[in-house]
């Protein structure tokens, strides 16, 4: 009997078996790994297309390596097992892709999907690679919705939404209000922390204190990395679902990346992860929060954010602080990124103004006397929320 053979009639009773455990003898979700250049060696992914299978999922593996119960696509170098793959993607041989790398294009990233250490918590982290917008905060708005989708698509209804504390929050956590303020359903978390909030602490990553982690690819990035190897000393990334989907507007393949570091458990679990997003469509929920996001001014939120930045950036005025004063009230809330344009906006208006570092944050001080005023013009420039 041939090898394909033997694979066609090992998958006709796997899709029976797991008809039977379901109650639906629809297809099962066809999701390709490629098996070349990792870390581990290819026997490691291997067992991991192989543990994938045996749950339920339609596995091509793309590499050297045969069984009965997985479809396999030789290949002998990396360079082919990529060709390979793009092909599966572009014939719609399989509805999804989980491999080492890729070339996503800009406005792109992956929503990655991990335990936390502590409390066993699953928490999806947006976003650990690609970039979804050369700006920084922009990146950060577009991740909250990468990551909402992700969440939606994986079967949680109203995920809770928190933002790392790391450079760009605050802006981030204004324009996300001013987008739910606009109608765009957003149900921010609170910190775990006695001052709560949205913006999280590192407190709040390992607690899981959201479901959706918003911060920039290459936070995210080692993040995932640390998390995934945290009980094994970094050579092995041994607990999660990999760096995720790449998710962006208009963007429909369904490509996940994993590292080479990922051990098996990560691998068959990414490829759980892809089999999930297609089960549950994952394509419709996206175009259906795009859409809800840009009804509620998204693009306009994005669009201010950049003129203003091209408006700061044209300023060359040198502008004089005032007469010194003692400063005595503080404004919190202010990112790090903005703080000596906040000092300078209250200087142009004749207000003396420092910018200081406190427990819970950057901060705008003033005096008292001076508060009331620097607060309204704090609140027009962008600087501290009005909602």
């Amino acid at each position: 009997m041939s090898s394909n053979l033997e694979q066609v009639i090992a998958r006709t009773f796997l899709d029976i078996a797991d008809g039977l455990e379901t109650g639906s003898f629809g297809s099962r979700p066809r999701i390709a790994v490629t098996g070349l250049g990792s870390e581990h060696g290819e026997e490691e992914v291997f067992s991991a297309a192989l543990a994938a299978s045996r749950k339920g999922v339609d596995v091509t593996y793309i590499g050297t390596m045969e069984d009965p119960s997985v479809h396999t696509v030789q290949a002998e170098t990396e360079e082919q097992a990529h060709q390979m793959m793009e092909s599966l993607l572009a014939e719609k041989q399989v509805d999804g892709v989980v491999t080492m790398h890729y070339p996503f294009p800009i406005g792109v990233s992956t929503v990655g999907r991990l335990v936390t250490p502590g409390r066993g918590r699953e928490l999806f982290l947006a976003t650990t690679t690609g970039t979804s917008s050369t700006d920084r905060v922009e990146g950060m708005i577009k991740n909250a919705v990468y990551g909402i989708i992700a969440a939606k698509a994986c079967g949680i209804k109203r995920p809770t939404v928190g933002i790392l504390n790391v450079d760009g929050a605050r802006q981030t956590e204004t324009a996300l209000k001013q987008l739910q303020a606009g109608g765009y359903e957003i149900d921010f978390a609170e910190s775990a922390r006695s001052d709560g909030g949205c913006v999280m602490r590192g407190n709040d990553l390992l607690a899981a204190s959201c479901d959706v982690m918003v911060t920039d690819s290459l936070t995210g990035n080692i993040l995932m990395k640390t998390l995934s190897a945290f009980t094994t000393g970094g050579s092995y990334e041994s607990a999660g679902y990999g760096y995720g989907p790449g998710i962006g507007e208009g963007y429909d393949r369904l490509v996940l990346i994993v590292s080479r570091a990922s051990g098996a458990p990560v691998i068959a679990n990414a490829i759980q992860f892809g089999a999930q997003l297609v089960q549950n469509g994952y394509r419709a929920v996206a175009d259906a929060e795009f859409g809800a996001a840009k009804r509620a001014g998204l693009d306009q939120i994005l669009q201010s954010r950049r003129a203003a930045k091209e408006a700061g950036a044209a300023q060359t005025q040198t502008i004089s602080a005032p007469p010194k004063e003692v400063v005595t009230q503080a404004f919190t809330g202010i990112d790090v990124m903005d703080l000596e344009d906040a000092v300078q906006h209250l200087w142009k208006a004749g207000i003396y103004a420092e910018s200081g570092m406190g427990c819970t944050g950057p901060m705008v001080m003033v005096n008292e006397a001076n508060g009331e005023k620097a607060a309204q013009l704090l609140k027009e420039g962008g600087w501290l929320s009005s909602l």
